[in-house]
């Protein structure tokens, strides 16, 4: 895996409607940074530093961090980003201290974990009391993917390899090793000791332009939309 995601043609990046989404969320969360007020966001998995660079703007005056264990990404990411440090959520946890973060930021990470449960445990210890956390991943149940189970199609976003893409439609393998529902996602971030506050959808940049109005108004049934953005707290 770590062979997989040090590849320069592996795509680090995701759609910017998802990002901006995202940090409005985030941004009616945490309020304007007032003198002395800023605070401190980890934006985990942060790739190429387009989603954060995407968000800066509506985050102005807070101290957004961009974390990855990917070299290469990180060297994208500095271009971006004014910091930008290599982390990873298991084998010794993030460079950061417990309860030192007031905002995570966890854009399409969560599908391509080996151990999730590991992870949102280590963003709940690096997240002060009430920090949020800001997670989006792909939907399995996305409207165009009951579709496609129904005709036996394997559903998009799932991958059956990291060589190559069989029995779904796309052109590119991206290293998803599992995938949630919208009541999945909920109940998981819950057991891992976070309240949700709230579920929105967004669209996917890769649907056909003849279906992204369709893709569009999915959105505004979490359940169906192609991507679940999901807004919790630590408890």
């Amino acid at each position: 895996m770590r062979d997989f995601y040090e590849n320069p043609a592996v795509p680090v990046a995701s759609g910017p409607s998802r990002s901006l989404r995202q940090a409005r969320m985030l941004a009616g969360a945490l309020g304007p940074a007032g003198t002395g007020d800023a605070r401190t966001i980890l934006d985990i998995g942060c790739g190429d530093g387009s989603a954060a660079a995407t968000a800066a703007p509506l985050l102005h005056g807070h101290r957004l961090v961009g974390v990855d264990w990917s070299q290469d990404a990180l060297t994208r990411a500095r271009t971006r980003l004014p910091y930008a440090v290599r982390g990873e959520l298991t084998d010794g946890g993030l460079p950061f201290a417990s309860g030192s973060a007031d905002a995570v930021l966890f854009s399409e990470v969560l599908e391509h974990l080996v151990d999730p449960d590991a992870a949102l445990e280590e963003i709940h210890r690096v997240l002060r009391p009430g920090g949020h956390l800001m997670l989006s991943t792909p939907n399995l149940a996305a409207w165009y993917n009951r579709a496609l189970l129904l005709a036996g199609v394997q559903p998009v976003f799932s991958e059956v390899s990291l060589r190559g893409i069989h029995g779904r439609p796309g052109s590119e393998v991206v290293g998803h090793l599992r995938l949630y529902t919208a009541r999945a996602l909920r109940e998981f971030v819950a057991a891992s000791g976070f309240t949700v506050v709230r579920l929105e959808g967004a669209p996917f940049h890769g649907v056909p332009r003849p279906l992204r109005m369709l893709d569009r108004l999915a959105c505004a049934r979490p359940p169906l939309a192609s991507i679940l953005l999901l807004h919790a707290r630590r408890s």
